[in-house]
């Protein structure tokens, strides 16, 4: 039999991030155009690609999306630990252990952390939790950075003074930008979870089988 191929074996993360990757192309260049006719309007030098992607409104745009992606994993990963959704193909069975609530057991092929043991195993047991809170924490800081950057350019502009971060972090248009994207995060997983119990995907693990009743859980 052959040997599956690289992109076969690959070809889910590697079509995600291609996806990613012409969504932020196309987002900069359409970002830029956009910031520079809202500057050419007030009389302002246009961007070239060097400044703007390092602009207040590049860098907003980018890490605000990010925050509440990562946000929204993060807290689904704990929230479905110990919640559930009758019928739903998102949630563990309503009784009975799964696979993932057993304590881990060390043999020949287990990560080296559950070989190691002690605070190594405590901190890997939580790592995906933990790697998606990092990276929330970091967009959310570049998202504020962004912001705040973004906010004094269009005060200079109008001849206002820049206001600090410590300032900043009190406006209401830092925490609009915010909230806007986690509520849209957290509706989609929603969808997700009270649609499996009914709708179904042949072929993808994110559905239960066709012929499962919808008031089973799998």
């Amino acid at each position: 039999m052959q040997k599956p191929t690289f992109f076969y074996r690959n070809s889910l993360s590697i079509v995600l991030l291609t996806f990613m990757v012409i969504f932020l192309i196309g987002q900069f260049f359409t970002g830029w155009k956009t910031e520079n006719n809202e500057l050419i309007e007030e009389g302002q030098a246009a961007l070239n690609f060097g400044q703007y992607i390092q602009s207040g409104h590049f860098i907003q745009a980018t890490f605000e999306n990010w925050e509440s992606e990562f946000l929204q994993m993060m807290l689904y990963i704990l929230l479905t630990v110990s919640l559930r959704q009758k019928g739903s193909s998102e949630s563990k069975p309503l009784e009975g252990e799964e696979d993932v609530d057993k304590e881990p057991a060390a043999h020949a092929k287990a990560p080296w952390p559950v070989k190691k043991g002690g605070v190594w195993l405590s901190i890997y047991k939580h790592s995906l939790s933990i790697a998606f809170g990092i990276l929330f924490l970091l967009s959310f800081v570049l998202h504020f950075y962004g912001s705040w950057k973004d906010y004094n350019v269009d005060e200079v502009i109008k001849g206002h003074p820049a206001i600090t971060a410590g300032e900043y972090i009190f406006e209401s248009r830092f925490w609009f930008e915010s909230f806007q994207n986690w509520q849209s995060e957290f509706l989609a997983v929603f969808s997700i979870v009270v649609l499996s119990i009914w709708l179904r995907e042949k072929g993808s693990p994110e559905s239960k089988p066709v012929d499962m009743a919808n008031d089973e859980t799998p």
